[in-house]
């Protein structure tokens, strides 16, 4: 995937991010070997660190992620959870499951996580809120559904946190036949234009859009 800031700046930004476990760095180097070119869907460490502080100065004890992929994200949110929180994730792909079960086993933090296997919309269906903090990072032409049902699952002060908002900048000069990047320059346009809620685009790793509910008019 390619950086939208430079690269030497990443490395920077990267030098001066709190370190990652070793757990999560053979993770990602796992991952890397396993998955091949699918390994640019890690969150890595960044953006892993920025839903992690998210997810501590939320003070979230429940919290829903809609796409999983190898755990890393999972286990960096975990991370900030309180030992009786619980983190809701979501997955189609059982080599992806099974990989992520394996590190999840391995880590402390683990024991927090619940993966529910199928497609993602099913799965929304069965959950009742209220979650703290929201993670969407799966298939794009799916945003729009993820968002309305994460919106309507989100506490009163939660936040969603939404990945893949720039998808490395073709979203300035998108292909007609690029369904990903027309399915994320809609979702783009439906969230700004939400009345609902108020919302900020980060561009960390591919673009990040936190999102939350609007003050109550009064």
């Amino acid at each position: 995937m390619p950086n939208i800031v430079p690269e030497r700046i990443e490395e920077y930004a990267a030098a001066h991010t709190t370190a990652l476990p070793p757990l999560l760095e053979e993770l990602i180097a796992e991952t890397k070997r396993e998955m091949g070119v699918l390994a640019g869907m890690l969150s890595g460490q960044l953006e892993g660190t920025l839903l992690q502080m998210l997810v501590a100065s939320l003070g979230a004890k429940r919290v829903l992620e809609i796409g999983m992929f190898t755990g890393f994200s999972a286990l960096m949110m975990a991370a900030a959870l309180p030992d009786d929180g619980t983190l809701i994730t979501c997955d189609v792909n059982p080599q992806a499951i099974a990989f992520a079960k394996r590190y999840f086993a391995r880590s402390p933090h683990g024991k927090k996580i619940e993966v529910r296997e199928g497609p993602a919309l099913e799965t929304l269906k069965t959950l009742r809120g209220p979650f703290d903090f929201v993670f969407i990072d799966a298939d794009k032409p799916n945003y729009g559904s993820y968002y309305e049902a994460a919106l309507a699952l989100l506490a009163p002060n939660g936040v969603i946190a939404v990945d893949n908002v720039l998808w490395s900048g073709n979203v300035l000069d998108p292909r007609a036949d690029d369904e990903n990047a027309q399915a994320i320059m809609a979702f783009n346009r439906r969230v700004q234009e939400d009345a609902r809620v108020t919302n900020v685009m980060v561009t960390v790793r591919d673009g990040v859009t936190l999102i939350r509910k609007a003050p109550a008019a009064g």
